[in-house]
């Protein structure tokens, strides 16, 4: 297996809007670097300023070199038959892409992202940036911000991942589509435009019925992911009903959840009940048993009336987050329903349980715990906004809890904070609260605990 690793100066922006002035490509056998094609590309446009201060490419370097379409031919050959790799690779290929488009020519390759890649194999590091990535590991970048120095850089961090964990580096190479297998109507075209970015993706078959909701931090890949699907009968029926793409960027993962469950219920797409069948089936629920102590159950939501405080994918999923709860709030195994038994629970005979299982703790004393914890999954009855991105830089997303309820999110310029808190209610977009956005909030602010949060 070969691989071409690929880095791209342009003259900034988007692919549509902006050309390419140098590539370079280092052809790479799975052990080291075999081949290389590099040159200065004349853009035939103007390179801003600020271009050229960046990379150093100006316009009269590149006044006699050759156009894209003279070099066009080597490329394909050169990286005929490999699989192509670029930091940040949705950039460099898309723009690749882009400029092969418009000589006529469909340029498709499976491709390999070694941001994504490096996230995996090298956790835990402060940047994946290509200039701070390559400081941490000792790689050298002769020429930063060309592309020569940037892709030789890129081909070294390559060969450290391969090296490392050549397995699981395979699942990172995203075949291309083969459209043979899609509807014959679906534009090609629209999928190019779809950002690797968080949102909110729906899919629509021929007669203009919406078919399945979904959403992803990166909608591109997920959206992907989708069209080559050959695993399950169900997504490969659906794959091939798809004439219709349709996104909503959110910036926030938050609000793609939200907004992802908030749409579902609405249509009530025919894949998104297949595929999924009931998102949370499991809930917490409480009771107050014959003793005076107040018990936590694990149950199915379709068995209750009322509002859990929190609901699961799975009874396992269920089980592992309560027992996270027990030892967080010093709870009791046995009331709980964590360890069926008429004596006392294990971690009473480990100490780590009071004794209400055997009423050695009083009901009132343990009871102060629990309701703790149960306030707690219900926001104390405080009022706050979540604070998160936006859909671009410029911009701030909001979602509004107030009195312990989630009463809707929105988005704002990110100058919003200068006005006074009592003004933030006019960018939020009201929902209704359900279990399942209560389990959301709940879910994400346990898992982001840095997450901006401002109180009134």
């Amino acid at each position: 297996m070969n691989y071409v690793i690929v880095d791209i100066e342009t003259t900034g922006g988007s692919p549509k809007a902006s050309k390419i002035t140098e590539i370079a490509i280092y052809k790479h056998n799975g052990i080291s670097i075999i081949d290389e094609f590099s040159s200065l590309v004349d853009p035939e446009m103007k390179i801003p300023e600020f271009i050229v201060r960046l990379t150093g490419i100006s316009d009269r370097m590149v006044e006699n070199q050759p156009k894209f379409y003279e070099i066009a031919k080597q490329i394909i050959e050169f990286t005929e038959g490999c699989i192509f790799v670029a930091h940040n690779v949705g950039f460099d290929y898309g723009i690749l892409r882009h400029e092969f488009k418009s000589l006529g020519f469909d340029f498709r390759r499976p491709h390999l992202c070694t941001v994504r890649a490096s996230r995996y194999v090298l956790p835990g590091l402060d940047s994946y940036s290509l200039g701070k990535l390559s400081r941490s590991l000792g790689i050298e970048i002769i020429g930063r911000h060309r592309a020569g120095g940037d892709a030789l850089a890129t081909a070294h961090l390559f060969t450290m991942l391969i090296e490392k964990d050549p397995t699981n580096l395979q699942t990172f190479v995203q075949q291309e589509v083969n459209p043979k297998i899609l509807h014959p109507n679906l534009d090609l075209e629209v999928l190019d435009e779809i950002p690797s970015k968080t949102g909110v993706y729906q899919f629509y078959n021929e007669f203009n019925q919406l078919i399945y909701i979904g959403k992803s931090k990166q909608i591109k890949n997920r959206v992907d992911q989708h069209l080559r699907n050959t695993k399950t009968k169900k997504g490969i029926q659906m794959r091939g009903e798809i004439m219709r793409i349709e996104y909503d960027l959110t910036g926030s993962e938050l609000i793609a959840l939200l907004k992802e469950s908030q749409l579902i219920k609405h249509h009530t797409p025919v894949y998104n009940h297949q595929l999924k069948k009931s998102r949370f089936p499991y809930g917490l629920f409480d009771y107050l048993d014959d003793n005076g102590y107040l018990r936590l159950h694990l149950g199915l939501t379709s068995k209750r009336t009322e509002i859990p405080y929190l609901s699961f994918s799975s009874k396992k999923e269920g089980v592992l987050h309560l027992e996270k709860m027990v030892e967080e709030y010093n709870l009791c195994q046995k009331l709980c329903e964590l360890y069926p038994t008429k004596a006392a629970c294990f971690h009473h005979s480990i100490k780590k349980c009071n004794g209400a299982c055997i009423q050695e703790e009083t009901a009132a004393d343990y009871n102060t715990r629990v309701e703790s914890l149960l306030n707690e999954l219900s926001f104390n009855g405080d009022s706050f906004y979540i604070v998160d991105k936006g859909r671009h830089k410029s911009e701030k997303s909001l979602v509004l809890i107030e009195r312990g309820s989630f009463v809707g999110f929105g988005f704002a310029h990110f100058s919003f904070q200068n006005q006074p808190i009592y003004k933030w209610k006019r960018y939020i977009e009201n929902s209704t609260e359900d279990r399942d956005a209560r389990t959301i909030l709940n879910l994400f602010l346990r898992k982001n605990e840095k997450i901006e949060i401002i109180r009134f």
